[in-house]
């Protein structure tokens, strides 16, 4: 273990930050670890040949970066409290550079899950980012930028689909990883160019106990999840798993309590805004997955079934990526309303918007561009809803509990996408019709996950009402005027 001083860093006389420059690059940086997300989706299918080896065994390669994203977010923010924030993001995105590079070299399955391992590693880099944000930004930027890097999670997987389909149906697919880590190296030069260590620092010493329990809960938990479907939902290792998780993690969570300097802080997270806000993420990550699910196999069904469009998986791609766009576009005005309003309504607005397009799914979903405004309508409430959750949980941890607190966040709507995955794909295997010998997803399923979807939404709205209210932007500006102390950054 090691002991970190909790004496603010030294900037040594270093030029201050150029506000533009340290949110692109942090931006850019985020989003070349979404692309390494939604990099290997065009080769699932091919894998198996690829690697020579089982569809059952080359799935791994999906399931590694899952598991290993979970273990690592927390872990890096808790590290980047402690140790520097800058520190722990370059050493993330060596984390995606060297997986990258070990994926572009491999032919055979372990290699492969070994580098898909070690990308899942840099999933820290979005909470990290955000982090930075706080410390080294104005005050009037600071709503802005945040909502911008929570965004460019979904620009990333949004614009990596399409990429990352095209550059499979006409290079090696080695090039995949290749592009990933030539990105990577950019992200990083960029990094240490622009972006200043922050001098909030936490001090103290590791909790190298609470990480692995938190490690193997998580982990067990996930693996039940993700591979229940495969496995059984009623098979002794499915079951064993979830029991394995709950055991775990409640004696983890009374370890965490007693320690003196926890990896999580429970007793700030149990505060009502984090808490609740924490919910609300979980309920939106499995809202946002629905749609990653649904459309593209909308799309890519033969057009024999009679809702399928028959398009390509680049065309797929391309129908999703203007999501991605818009998330980019609503960030802006997602700051705009949690300025005015405060960040509880902007994510109410997010999740109710989201609700909405997937409404229009369920009576639009025979033509391209009917898929493309559906994608576009959730877009924007995703863009709306993930740039509102760092400015509540921002609002409501200390400054050096910031990365911790913002990892724990995204951690959140990971698990929220994982029994996304789960609980779709036992709708989809379960209502089905039969063609040419082979059970495909029936419309009436791909509505039923869509009102899920829908309902998720709306759940994390009324979940997101009980956020105490906060004084807006406006109100803290005025005041001064009615004898109150201004609220410092």
């Amino acid at each position: 273990m090691s002991d970190a001083p909790a004496a603010p860093a030294d900037s040594g006389g270093a030029a201050p930050p150029r506000p533009n420059a340290v949110v692109a690059v942090l931006a850019f940086a985020g989003i070349v670890v979404a692309l390494m997300q939604t990099l290997v989706i065009p080769i699932v299918p091919e894998l198996p040949r690829l690697l020579a080896a089982p569809a059952s065994d080359t799935a791994w390669a999906v399931t590694a970066t899952l598991l290993a994203a979970a273990v690592a977010t927390p872990v890096v923010g808790r590290l980047g409290d402690m140790f520097g924030k800058r520190r722990m993001l370059l050493i993330s995105v060596v984390m995606l550079v060297a997986g990258s590079v070990v994926c572009a070299l491999s032919d055979t399955l372990v290699p492969m899950i070994v580098g898909r391992l070690l990308q899942g590693l840099a999933s820290g880099v979005i909470p990290l980012g955000i982090s930075i944000m706080r410390d080294e930004l104005p005050a009037e930027r600071l709503a802005g930028s945040t909502a911008l890097m929570s965004a460019s999670l979904g620009v990333g997987g949004a614009l990596g689909l399409p990429t990352a389909a095209l550059i499979a149906d006409h290079f090696d697919w080695h090039v995949l990883f290749w592009a990933s880590a030539a990105m990577g190296v950019i992200a990083f030069a960029l990094v240490v160019a622009f972006v200043p260590e922050s001098r909030v620092r936490t001090g103290g010493r590791f909790d190298g106990v609470g990480a692995l329990g938190m490690a193997v809960g998580l982990v067990c938990l996930l693996l039940a999840v993700s591979k229940g479907a495969d496995w059984g939902w009623s098979s002794g290792t499915t079951l064993g798993l979830f029991a394995a998780a709950v055991v775990v993690l409640l004696a983890w969570g009374v370890f965490e309590l007693r320690t003196a300097q926890p990896l999580v802080d429970l007793r700030t997270t149990a505060r009502r805004q984090v808490l609740v806000t924490n919910l609300a993420s979980v309920a939106m990550g499995f809202s946002m997955f629905a749609m990653s699910l649904v459309l593209p196999q909308l799309l890519q069904l033969p057009e024999q079934t009679g809702y399928g469009l028959g398009r390509s998986m680049l065309t797929a791609g391309l129908v999703m990526a203007p999501s991605g766009l818009v998330m980019m576009a609503t960030a802006p005005l997602s700051a705009a309303v949690s300025r005015a309003k405060g960040p509880k309504v902007t994510l109410m607005i997010g999740a109710v918007i989201v609700a909405c397009g997937y409404g229009l799914g369920l009576v639009l979903m025979s033509q391209v561009w009917q898929l493309t405004l559906i994608s576009c309508v959730i877009g924007a409430g995703i863009g709306f809803t993930y740039g509102s959750m760092p400015a509540l949980i921002m609002a409501a941890v200390p400054a050096n509990e910031t990365a911790a607190a913002n990892s724990l966040n995204t951690l959140m709507r990971s698990i929220g996408t994982s029994m996304a995955s789960a609980l779709a794909g036992v709708v989809l295997s379960q209502m089905t019709i039969s063609l040419g010998g082979y059970a495909l997803p029936s419309e009436n399923g791909f509505k039923t996950v869509m009102a899920i979807g829908a309902g998720a939404a709306l759940l994390a709205c009324a979940i997101a009402s009980f956020i105490p209210r906060q004084r807006t932007s406006v109100e803290a500006a005025e005041a001064p005027a009615s004898g109150e102390p201004a609220v410092a950054k």
